[in-house]
Parts: C-alpha cells; structure tokens; sequence
C-alpha cells in the first residue's frame, strides 16, 4: 500500500511537471503556513520590493492575497495593487479578505499569464511567488511581463524548496532573462530565496 501511494506521489508529481496546473484553492495551506510564513514571510517579501507610495504593483498569481493584502497596506491609498489569478475561487477569498479589512486599493483581474490581459509598461513592480512553475507558456510570460513592467520596474520571483513546482534559480535565470530581463539583486538560497530581475531604463 505504502509502494502504491509512492507511485502515485510520483506519477502526480511528474504529471505536474509536464503539464502544470495551478495550485486549487483547497490547497492554500500549502503556502499559507507557520513554516512558508518562517521562510519566505508576507513582511520579509514586501521589504524585498522597495515600495514607495504611489507605485502600481501586479501580483501575479496571487491566490487568496497572502502578499496582495501586505502590499496594498504598504502602498497606501495612492497606490494600486492589480491581483491576477486564473481561478475564480481564488479571487473570492482574496475579495472575502479584501471586504474584511477594508482594503479598497486592490483592482481583481482573472487571467492566466501569457493571455494578453496586461497593458504595456503599466506596472512598478511584477511578483511572482509560488507561480512560475505553474505557468505553462513560461516564455511567453516572461514577454508579456517584461512589456507590462514600466522601464526601471522589477520582476520579484520567489522559489521556495518543497513546493511541487520549485524552480531552482539557475532555471528561473533561463526562463525569464531571454524576454530582456537582467538580474538586480537576490535574497535568500535554502529552502527559499527571492531573484529580483530588472527592466532597464530607456
């Protein structure tokens, strides 16, 4: 029995790997733990950011808003957090949240990347948390958030070891820098870090 729950560990993980499909809504404690908080906390990722007020952020990917909510509070009203997510059940828990705390500088657009939702050079800064391994078209992402970052914006891309679909950096590096992206600064290694990637000025 054990053999056979292995098996499946296995098969499922290398199906994933193929063909990725996003995290379901029902498995948010995955990344919504005391452990992922030990790690990789909302507060830790948002100082990796550099914020002013003011900035327009995509949180692409953001699930139920375990950093949407941090940043927007960070923002403060002049700023303007868009929180992408291709599942709806998702972006009802993040709305849920959003109502609770009274947080009204949050814009919810269901997409998937790489579909054409996002307008050119409208964002300060892109974070990609838990999501890149997700992402089926990486190529084509990496292109569409290079055109959707403002010029001297940053692309934050955070990889936690233990997550099905863990990218390891040098992966990361090969999927995202041929769109134009250069790396800037990274923060972190085991079990998880934080590459930060930059558009360049014209």
């Amino acid at each position: 029995t054990l053999i056979g729950v292995a098996g499946l560990a296995i098969t499922g993980f290398l199906r994933q790997r193929r063909r990725p499909l996003p995290t379901p809504s029902l498995l948010t404690f995955l990344f919504e733990n005391p452990l992922v908080e030990a790690f990789v906390g909302s507060e830790l990722l948002v100082e990796r950011l550099g914020l002013a007020p003011g900035m327009r952020i995509l949180d692409a990917g953001c699930g139920p808003g375990r950093l949407t909510i941090p940043v927007a509070k960070a923002l403060g009203p002049t700023g303007e957090v868009v929180a992408l997510d291709s599942q709806d059940a998702m972006l009802e828990k993040l709305e849920h949240r959003l109502e609770a705390e009274h947080i009204t500088n949050v814009r919810i657009l269901e997409a998937g990347l790489g579909e054409g939702a996002l307008g050119r050079e409208a964002f300060d800064r892109v974070l990609l948390t838990f999501v890149l391994g997700e992402v089926r078209n990486r190529e084509e992402a990496a292109r569409e958030l290079y055109a959707a970052l403002k010029p001297g914006g940053i692309l934050s891309v955070t990889e936690g070891f233990g997550d099905p679909d863990y990218r390891r950096p040098v992966t990361v590096r090969r999927e995202v820098e041929p769109a134009g992206f250069h790396l800037v600064e990274r923060f972190g290694g085991f079990p998880a870090y934080t590459l930060n990637f930059g558009k360049p000025e014209k």
